[in-house]
């Protein structure tokens, strides 16, 4: 499977896990869980055929990991991000002294003044290192990298939680704790 191919299946399946399982038919378990086969069958009545070995393929070589298969690997969720209510299980843990966001200039206005802010998600996310967070910021235009002061945040009494794709989550980031880095 081409790369194409991959990106096209992880934003389906990204918009299904995430955010809108209605659409195929699909009820996420409180932990966001969906039986693997319900999912490969809801993706063909939705037209959109998918096999067993290409949704491993795509779990397995995404690079931001977004996907995972429980143990018995009968279910799949997507790691985070997701707008939907579910219970990840995640367990607050100790952060790195600085994590990352990558973002574009034009949402730095909104950023200074309020901070990051989780919108519709349940987490704002944050990157363990600058390449991760400026690949995350350049989907959108040219990235701008803000480094976030997360020993202070902690230290402060703000909670972070790590997911399984090594994605950090917070609440909210407050303007005080972010700087940003020279690109």
């Amino acid at each position: 499977m081409n790369q194409a191919q991959q990106t096209r299946i992880s934003k389906f399946l990204s918009l299904h896990l995430r955010h809108r399982p209605e659409l195929l038919g699909l009820v996420l378990d409180a932990e966001g869980w969906v039986g693997v086969e319900a999912l490969l069958t809801a993706c063909s009545r939705r037209g959109f055929p998918l096999t067993r070995p290409q949704l491993e393929e795509v779990v397995g070589s995404n690079d931001k990991q977004r996907f995972a298969f429980d143990a018995s690997g009968t279910r799949i969720r997507a790691q985070q991000g997701h707008s939907v209510p579910v219970e990840l299980g995640l367990v607050v843990q100790t952060p790195p002294p600085e994590l990352y966001h990558g973002t574009v200039a034009a949402a730095l206005p909104a950023i200074w003044q309020h901070g990051l802010r989780k919108m519709q998600r349940h987490h704002v996310h944050l990157s363990p290192d600058e390449e991760t967070a400026r690949r995350v910021g350049s989907r959108r235009g040219q990235p701008v990298l803000l480094a976030v002061h997360a020993a202070a945040m902690q230290a402060d009494g703000m909670t972070f939680y790590q997911s399984g794709n090594g994605v950090w989550l917070t609440e909210q980031v407050p303007p005080q704790y972010l700087r940003e880095l020279p690109s």
